[in-house]
């Protein structure tokens, strides 16, 4: 706290006196009392705990209260704290000197919207703006509407229009007003303000209407919007550029790039040159959408044109192709900027930078940095981030110590900006306590803080599921009156939605929303990529809806993740329709969107489908990379088309694909499925060839091999081999084997199982599905049954493969009661094995998850 505030406590004493005086016991007096009541009038008896200040706000009126009263003008205070008096209260909130903390100061009083609280209100404005204080008056009609809602709005117009003669004019009362519902986000009252306005001979002001253009075209009433558009042409004012540039950008936002786009070609018909603002709206509505070559033939147009291109165009579209993964074009758009007339600045470094960083070139990142010094451009704390982050991710941690470092006695940043990039460094780490503690110590020593350092703490918490850390930055960050951005909402949310808390996400999603917080469509991308990990169609399909009934027209990367979720459900109907879905609102599908729709094709067994779509990639310029390949070799493997298989593997290398180790695991796993077991062996000859060890996937995969063919002795000795070399057995491992020693001879089973047990062998799901399958395979329903049963009573969590099981057991019960053909040792030796299973499963159960509620966690759940 500042000098000021701290000095300002013993001044504080209007009715302090009075106050303790009451019949108030002292301890609800200091559980209830806040010192700024004093000053508002006795009739509010709303608490203070409801008005909208954060403690940044708080802080400014309090400084403020103390600034008037050391000037001697306390009376002023004394005066309105008797009465919701309106010309005391413009007093007041001229006294402070900043719009701002004067609206701080109104929203404060503001606590009781009776009728004649509010017409005092409206008398406010009119005295503000008498004494041009224009934007402070639409600051306290647009807080009054928004409070009252538009039923008791109309009675507010008419209040104001019926005595504004003696404060302002026809046109400043109505632009008042219509500013005032366009800020409470009423488009259908702005319009009936707008009618009266030419009702009355007054002209609107440019700036309301592209205000309001934006409202119309966000909420979809276009035939408003162009009503409005003929009759500016008719009766005035006359569109200028940045009405223009409201409505390209407003049509842009909705997906209706191809309307923004007429509107800047339609231009000069109306006396308007289309401006680098108008390009630069069009040019980045076409990177957003995937389409960055439209992007760079609206550059060379607007350049022919006679429109030199800003620092803005060039970011935009650098950034487009680095995000694509085309860095070497990104690169040569980069070193051909200075011949167009303009130089890279920092923002252009950053990034580039942080495109080879993604590329994991870190080399080429660090060259680009010395480039940057080199020329005196100097770099920021994104810089810094960047190439440290990368170091950290995918270089050497040393290096970037040792930058760190250097950037410390460099005094090339403020110690703000290397506060968060400590934080940064820390998260990167995994050190969150320790991020948090740097995080506390900034605050208690009263140093500038970013909202960059939380965004990272808030990030890497809910990255390794510690939500309730990051609700407590997300807390400090809210109480010290630091705004959250995208990012930080996209991270709550991401959060909750990979513990599948989807309800809450969803719910925190909306109050955010609510609230004003900067939400993207980034958000909604996120949770919908969490509905479909949960395998929750209907809250995908919901959601969806959702962003069209709110105005938020899906962008590429919202459609590539419904159209993967959707594959990956094997709903390839329902994909290809979002699919062509996406190519009609002119979306470019990228890579990742083919690779769904391949993959999704190839499981479901359509490999036709998936060949006729990596031949529309190619006619489309994309080059099928090595997830597709390997996706259409194993679709040929599932189907035992080996040679097939084998063809697509060596067409790899004509273009220009390096097998990796998953070509190899997948052509190996077909041999082994097609119990060609030499086959399979030569194919892992040729993985040491080409300088691949085998991973635990290959193990797997020949184990299971072997074990299918009834080999266990080749099975075993692949399982010894694994060990030797270090590599860690998983459940699937384990889970392979125990099939395998269920058909095996009694006494090699018995001395396998000892050695998986010695190997700590952990069951789980799959463990206890392969032994109920056996129990029935084995003659033996009845027992399947009687462990399904031992199971469910701890509420262990059936799959859809153990209640198949369990169906056909009770099936073979039924057809015959009397059936057990297993021998009592081999009963035995599966009840001692599901013994094993049940007992670890009952002791390891999932504890019931007791959370609370985020809402409320992070104060959102008031009204």
């Amino acid at each position: 706290m500042s000098g000021e505030a701290r000095r300002l406590h013993p001044s504080l004493k209007v009715h302090y006196y009075h106050t303790l005086n009451s019949s108030r016991p002292t301890s609800d007096f200091h559980s209830s009392f806040d010192y700024l009541t004093q000053f508002l009038p006795f009739s509010s008896n709303k608490p203070i705990s409801q008005c909208s200040l954060n403690s940044n706000e708080r802080r400014k009126v309090t400084v403020g209260l103390s600034r008037i009263i050391k000037n001697q003008q306390g009376y002023v205070l004394k005066g309105f704290s008797r009465t919701f008096c309106p010309f005391f209260l413009v007093k007041i909130m001229k006294l402070f000197c900043c719009r701002e903390t004067a609206f701080g100061f109104f929203k404060l009083a503001f606590r009781d919207d009776n009728q004649r609280t509010v017409e005092s209100c409206c008398v406010a404005a009119h005295v503000l703006a008498a004494e041009n204080l224009r934007f402070l008056a639409q600051d306290v009609v647009s807080c009054v509407i928004g409070r009252i809602g538009p039923s008791r709005s109309r009675d507010l117009v008419g209040f104001m229009w019926g005595g504004h003669c003696e404060y302002e004019s026809d046109f400043s009362v109505l632009d008042t007003l219509m500013r005032g519902f366009l800020n409470a986000e009423m488009g259908a009252e702005a319009l009936e303000v707008l009618r009266r306005m030419r009702e009355v001979g007054v002209r609107p002001s440019l700036s309301a209407v592209a205000i309001l253009f934006r409202l119309l075209i966000r909420v979809g009433d276009y035939g408003s919007v162009w009503k409005v558009f003929r009759d500016m042409i008719r009766e005035g004012p006359y569109p200028c550029n940045y009405v223009f540039s409201a409505m390209i950008l407003g049509f842009c936002r909705k997906g209706l790039v191809r309307v923004g786009e007429s509107l800047l070609q339609v231009m000069w018909k109306f006396q308007c040159e289309p401006d680098v603002f108008a390009y630069n709206i069009v040019i980045y509505a076409n990177c957003a959408r995937g389409q960055t070559a439209d992007a760079l033939e609206w550059v060379e147009l607007m350049i022919a044109r006679g429109c030199k291109p800003s620092i803005v165009t060039f970011n935009t579209v650098i950034s487009a192709l680095c995000k694509e993964g085309n860095v070497v074009e990104a690169r040569k758009l980069f070193d051909d900027v200075p011949d167009m007339g303009v130089f890279p600045n920092t923002i252009m470094y950053n990034t580039m930078m942080d495109g080879y960083v993604k590329a994991r070139e870190i080399d080429q990142a660090s060259m680009l940095f010395e480039e940057m010094r080199n020329k005196s451009i100097s770099p920021d704390g994104i810089t810094f981030n960047i190439l440290i982050g990368g170091h950290y991710k995918y270089g050497s941690e040393d290096d970037g110590d040792r930058l760190l470092r250097d950037l410390s006695v460099s005094g090339l940043l403020p110690d703000s900006s290397l506060y968060d990039i400590y934080v940064s460094v820390l998260c990167w780490a995994d050190r969150l306590d320790d991020a948090m503690a740097v995080l506390e110590d900034m605050l208690e020593r009263g140093l500038p803080l970013s909202v960059v350092g939380f965004n990272s703490v808030i990030a890497a918490c809910s990255r390794v599921g510690l939500e309730e850390k990051a609700y407590k930055a997300f807390n400090f960050m809210i109480s010290f009156g630091i705004t959250p951005s995208s990012s930080t909402c996209s991270s709550l949310l991401m959060g909750l939605s990979k513990k599948g808390y989807l309800q809450e996400a969803r719910e925190l999603l909306c109050k955010m929303m609510e609230k004003g917080f900067p939400i993207r469509k980034a958000a909604f991308t996120v949770l919908l990529d969490g509905y479909f990990r949960m395998g929750d169609l209907d809250g995908a399909q919901s959601l969806w809806n959702e962003m069209e009934g709110r105005g938020i027209s899906p962008d590429v990367v919202a459609f590539s993740a419904f159209i993967n979720g959707l594959s990956k459900a094997g709903l390839m109907e329902e994909a290809y329709d979002m699919f062509q879905e996406m190519l009609r609102k002119g979306f470019v599908p990228n890579n990742f969107v083919y690779n769904s729709l391949i993959g999704g094709f190839c499981y479901c067994g359509k490999l036709s489908d998936a060949l006729r779509l990596e031949r529309e990639m190619r006619q489309r310029g994309l080059i099928p990379d090595i997830f597709t390949t390997n996706m259409i070799i194993h679709g040929f493997c599932r189907q035992g088309r080996m040679k097939s298989a084998i063809n697509t593997f060596m067409n790899m290398f004509q273009t220009g694909l390096t097998p990796d180790i998953v070509t190899y695991n997948t052509l190996i796993g077909g041999y082994c499925k097609a119990f060609d077991m030499v086959r399979a062996d030569e194919f892992l000859y040729k993985m040491y060839a080409s300088g691949w060890e085998p991973d635990i996937t290959t193990y797997n995969i020949r184990m299971h091999g072997f074990c299918s063919s009834r080999k266990i002795n080749r099975a075993v000795m692949i399982l010894d081999e694994l060990v030797l070399r270090g590599v860690v057995p998983d459940t699937v491992t384990y889970n392979t084997m125990m099939n395998g020693v269920c058909v095996d001879i009694l006494d090699r089973a018995m001395i396998l199982t000892a050695k998986l047990l010695k190997l700590a062998f952990l069951p789980n799901v799959v463990t206890a599905n392969v032994l109920l399958s056996q129990f029935r395979r084995q003659g033996m329903p009845e027992k399947a049954l009687m462990w399904g049963q031992k199971l469910s009573q701890f509420s262990f969590c059936f799959d859809e493969i153990t209640y198949k099981i369990l169906d056909r057991a009770y099936h073979n019960m039924q057809e015959d009661p009397a059936i057990s053909s297993a021998t009592p040792e081999k009963s035995l030796f599966l009840d001692f094995l599901m013994y094993i299973t049940y007992d670890y499963l009952c002791k390891n159960k999932p504890c019931r998850d007791v959370r609370q509620n985020p809402l409320k966690v992070i104060g959102l759940s008031g009204p």
